[in-house]
Order: structure tokens, then sequence, then C-alpha cells
């Protein structure tokens, strides 16, 4: 298994510890309320770090074809 699949475990600790540090209202951040801007942001890291592996992947897929 190679090692840039190990970046998943990111996204997942994200999503387990967002009720241990998402647990409050009152900070806004952006307008919205903390929770909120937790899930939006790890939305957005879950994103960029599948793009990054997908990124990685298919480089390595293309250069075994070769």
């Amino acid at each position: 298994m190679k090692k840039i699949y190990f970046l998943v475990l990111i996204p997942i600790s994200f999503i387990i510890g967002t009720p241990i540090f998402a647990n409050k209202v009152t900070p806004y951040i952006l307008g919205m309320p903390f929770f909120m801007f937790f899930v939006c942001l790890s939305m957005i890291l879950t994103s960029l770090t599948l793009l990054t592996i997908n990124k990685f992947t298919v480089e390595t897929k293309g250069e075994d074809s070769k």
C-alpha cells in the first residue's frame, strides 16, 4: 500500500474530531457559527486531500503503462 493513501486519515480525523472541537456557537467566523464553519472547512479539506491522492495515483498509473 502506498504512503499517499494515508492522507485519507486527515479528513477522517477531522470528521471524528468535529464534535470535540466544534461544539460551540459563540465564535462567528465569516458570518457563520463555528460548527458550520468547521463543517465547511472539513468539506474543503476532504476535497483537496482526495484531489491530491487522485493526482499522485493517476501520475503513477500513467508511468507504469509507458
